[in-house]
């Protein structure tokens, strides 16, 4: 039965990419490696994080899309504010939200915003008000491949479908060999990875499919993957490494994994004038136009899957910080707003730039600060 459809990151290897298991980094106090300090309202004299009483533990999970980006701003943060911990555990959107229904965590982080059955949940943890959804990481959800001998491989909304859809099954199909004439494409059989638990990252990718190819893709965009067939793999850092090594493998991740592990990535023919990229800068194109949907404190974000513009690439996630408007935990609330002070600011945001992810956009994150420093 034909499902009906729901409307609607160039990094380099930061360290290791194993998506599971806790971040867990220890705050050093030597004086060659911060002068800051947990107290409150001082300032880090090597950056302009404000620790604003932070103190003591704070746990987080989910999103395994931002692994590399929170990675970055836990070890900046953490040298500036000695006395604190932040542990995030590199999971999946689902398991992160999942921990913060149940109250274990401080934040969660998410590839997709909350859907109204968790706001409703997420009131019996944050009491006097509901988890909110903050934009903080932007990047594209790049299409890697493993072909050795064919580069720049060009593919289309429905071409990618189809392949994931278990439709097209060999490399040298006529659809896809149309889109890259002139490619000496292998009779070989494709070998298509999917994530095996509930992903944002699998959700992003389905929007995108639903909105550009409804006809080969008959499925409700949602965390759990949908399609038959295929070859299931932990994480976005397991699709990737699957794809790595096995000849013939497609599957999607976040970019820093390919680039990371030096996997090719897919040229999307989205009808712009030129195929686009998987670059950064292609995804900032398209998270620029994003509109905010979520009311109040909610900045959940729209973004336009279906995209021509030219070098905007349009397979894109943005991946939220998941916190309560009220109602926050009172050991924790003074570290989970400076924390999330610093990665909303210029100097935080500028490390996703540098790390190959893309900013929020300035107006959109001009508001991401003003809710932060609401928190309560």
């Amino acid at each position: 039965m034909k499902l009906q459809r729901k409307n609607g990151l160039r990094a380099t290897a930061l360290g290791a990419l194993a998506v599971t298991g806790a971040l867990v980094l220890t705050a050093c106090g030597s004086d060659d490696n911060t002068n800051g300090t947990g107290d409150g309202g001082k300032t880090s004299a090597a950056s302009n994080i404000k620790c604003d009483g932070a103190k003591g533990k704070l746990l987080a999970s989910g999103s395994s899309a931002q692994k590399n980006a929170m990675d970055l701003w836990v070890k900046n943060y953490m040298a500036a504010c000695s006395g604190v911990e932040i542990n995030y555990k590199s999971s999946s959107s689902g398991e992160g939200i999942v921990a913060f229904t149940q109250g274990t965590v401080g934040f969660a982080g998410s590839d997709s915003a909350l859907k109204p059955d968790e706001v409703a949940e997420s009131k019996k943890i944050c009491k006097s008000g509901q988890g909110i959804n903050l934009p903080m990481v932007g990047g594209p959800i790049a299409i890697g491949y493993n072909l050795p001998g064919v580069d720049g491989l060009t593919l289309d909304a429905a071409t990618i479908a189809k392949i994931f859809n278990n439709k097209i099954t060999k490399w040298n199909d006529p659809a896809i060999a149309e889109l890259n004439k002139g490619k000496d494409l292998p009779d070989k059989a494709i070998q298509a990875f999917h994530r095996s638990e509930d992903s944002g990252t699998t959700q992003n990718l389905g929007k995108y499919l639903g909105a550009t190819a409804e006809a080969d893709w008959p499925y409700e965009a949602e965390k759990k993957w949908p399609a038959p067939g295929g070859q299931a793999a932990s994480g976005s850092s397991g699709v990737a490494a699957q794809v790595k090594q096995v000849e013939g493998a497609i599957g999607y991740f976040e970019l820093s994994y390919a680039t990371s592990q030096s996997i090719p990535t897919v040229d999307i023919n989205t009808g712009a004038a030129a195929p686009v990229k998987a670059t950064s800068e292609n995804a900032s194109k398209a998270i620029a136009a994003a509109k905010v949907k979520g009311t109040g404190k909610d900045l959940a974000l729209e973004l336009d899957y279906a995209t021509k513009a030219d070098g905007a690439y349009p397979i894109v996630l943005v991946t939220y910080e998941v916190v309560c408007d009220t109602g926050n935990k009172g050991d924790t609330l003074d570290t989970v707003k400076s924390f999330l002070t610093y990665t909303a600011s210029d100097e935080g945001q500028k490390v996703l730039s540098d790390a190959g992810y893309a900013p929020i956009p300035a107006e959109i994150n001009a508001k991401v600060r003003e809710t932060v420093a609401g928190l309560s």
